[in-house]
């Protein structure tokens, strides 16, 4: 979903063959009257059709490469940051599925491969999509030399990808980023009428830069295409069913590939679940979300609180709120280093919601800046123009996916309604989140994807493993409990209770990840439905004495952050 400031650094130290034409998709037509829906229709069983053409050429490549895979690894480029035994590989694809010999654009991949340690028997290929949409696996094999990882990376293959439109993979991008300089961007805490029209202007600019930079391509930035992709990649690797671990946006991407390819499914993991009801693909789960993430707000605040003694911000999460409005008040007068305003503030401190191993520097950063050293907070807080340029990236790909994926209000009037009576209960994040997405609601494409029932086809699938934590912000935990149902009986939920942290597979919590492993190795979940106590709370530490964390305080082997 929502994508955060990113982290991209794999925190070591802390941290198929036999295929069918299918059937028109009911899915792909526009909702609401309109005359082209039969053509919409064609052009998505030509699309489907032409995925399982591509999927069966790259199929018969890697075949015919003696069971390597058809895809040509070698080192990676300077570009990626990935040091050896990482290796590198371009998968081509059609732009547009329904023109398979069309346009191609390259995806980039990434793998180490199994190591065998132990004399562990080789499983395949473990496929990794961190979620955003907008986000890069790439990083993933590196997971490969920590510990938590070992067993895993023994039997499979780690493989790691940019999807369309992020990275190297044929990159997106709506506006130029030096367009929005490095701040202070100053943001109001309760947005003026005059403000509220500042921002659909904005909305309206970023959508029409969308077009103009994209051209025709831009329909072709969907869920759907993802699963195309995915589907083409899985049969490059040589798999003829595909092992998948998806984390926020990826689960819902997973979910999707299991109803359209429900016989290329071998084993699925999906960390941190989107909601898939059609009904809340997506304008509705932004809303979940800004619910969710005020939830975690006080969650941060409530640590903050009993962590007075290290912090100095209040007694109390409502003492703590009022020493972060200090603040806010404070950087809006004066930003902090020149460069944080009150929306570097607010960026900074979603991570919050998002992530409690950032807590302690957080909550440090206040307490610095109310004892008079603003350093602390610039530094967490600043923007850096180095990273411009990948900001505006993922944001243009989630952009772009979301609002292709399904049919938003049009009408500014329901969002102004919507968002005014959400903020009133969630104050922290709904603002933010709407002037996010709004370009949605002038988005310059016609024709929408209507989002996939996922679940609704016949075919059975294998095994599936949710994991979910119950207070997730970005990703609230009634998701993971509707997408166990629409998977149906062979779907298997773990449940981190108490615990809020996005992401939870990989080092944060020792019960989840025993599961986790069981499934990949050998098919089996311990049932329906199984709860793990959630992962120690961080210690309060001070920005100068960080190391003085012992073991166990933080995660040790962490991906970096699921999106």
């Amino acid at each position: 979903m929502r994508t955060p400031l990113a982290r991209c650094a794999v925190a070591a130290a802390v941290l198929s063959l036999t295929l069918c034409i299918p059937t028109p998709h009911a899915h792909a037509t526009v909702p609401g009257p309109d005359p082209a829906g039969a053509d919409a229709a064609a052009r998505a069983a030509a699309a489907d059709a032409g995925a399982e053409l591509v999927a069966s050429r790259a199929a018969k490549a890697a075949a015919l490469a003696a069971g390597a895979g058809g895809l040509d690894f070698r080192a990676c480029p300077a570009v990626e940051e990935l040091p050896s035994p990482v290796r590198c590989a371009i998968l081509r694809v059609p732009l547009d599925y329904a023109r398979p010999d069309g346009p191609q654009i390259p995806l980039t991949v990434s793998r180490v491969p199994a190591t065998r340690r132990g004399g562990a028997a080789r499983q395949g290929s473990l496929v990794y999509n961190p979620g955003g949409p907008g986000a890069s696996g790439m990083f993933f094999p590196l997971v490969a030399d920590l510990p938590e990882w070992e067993r895993i990376g023994a039997a499979y293959d780690l493989v790691g990808y940019a999807p369309r439109g992020v990275g190297r993979s044929a990159p997106l991008s709506c506006e130029d980023p030096a367009d929005r300089g490095t701040g202070p961007t100053q943001v109001p805490a309760e947005p003026s009428p005059a403000y509220k029209r500042q921002r659909v202007a904005d909305a309206r600019a970023y959508a029409r830069g969308c077009a103009r930079r994209a051209g025709a391509a831009l329909t072709h930035y969907t869920t759907l295409d993802n699963v195309r992709d995915l589907h083409v990649l899985r049969a490059a690797l040589g798999e003829e069913k595909l092992t998948f671990l998806g984390a926020s946006y990826g689960t819902y991407l997973g979910a999707v590939y299991a109803t359209v390819h429900p016989g290329h499914v071998r084993r699925m993991v999906l960390d941190s679940a989107v909601n898939p009801d059609p009904r809340r693909i997506w304008y509705v789960n932004n809303l979940d979300q800004a619910q969710g993430f005020e939830r975690r707000w006080y969650d941060f605040r409530a640590w903050a609180a009993r962590h007075h003694a290290a912090y100095r911000l209040g007694t109390t999460p409502e003492a703590v709120q009022a020493s972060y409005e200090r603040v806010r008040e404070a950087v809006a007068r004066t930003p902090a280093g020149g460069a944080v305003g009150t929306g570097e503030l607010q960026a900074a401190f979603l991570q919050a919601a998002y992530y409690d191993d950032v807590w302690p520097e957080r909550a440090a950063a206040l307490g610095a800046f109310l004892a008079g050293d603003p350093g602390p907070l610039a530094e967490q807080a600043r923007q850096g123009p180095e990273s411009a340029a990948a900001r505006e990236n993922a944001r243009a790909v989630y952009t772009a996916v979301l609002c292709n994926d399904a049919a938003w209000p049009a009408r500014w009037e329901t969002w102004d309604r919507d968002n005014t009576e959400l903020a009133r209960r969630a104050p922290f994040e709904t603002w933010a989140n709407a002037f996010l997405n709004l370009p949605c609601a002038y988005w310059p494409v016609r024709e929408r994807q209507r989002p996939v029932a996922v679940g609704a086809r016949p075919a059975a699938l294998p095994r599936t493993l949710i994991v979910a934590a119950e207070r997730d912000g970005a990703t609230p935990y009634p998701g993971a409990l509707e997408l166990q149902r629409r998977l149906g009986a062979e779907a298997a939920l773990v449940t981190e209770e108490g615990a809020g942290a996005h992401g939870v597979v990989g080092g944060r919590n020792d019960c989840v990840d025993r599961h986790v492993e069981r499934y990949l190795l050998t098919g089996d979940t311990s049932g329906w439905r199984v709860t793990c106590a959630p992962h120690p709370e961080p210690a309060p530490v001070s920005l100068d004495d960080r190391a003085a964390r012992g073991p166990g305080k933080v995660p040790r082997a962490l991906l970096p952050p699921v999106v």
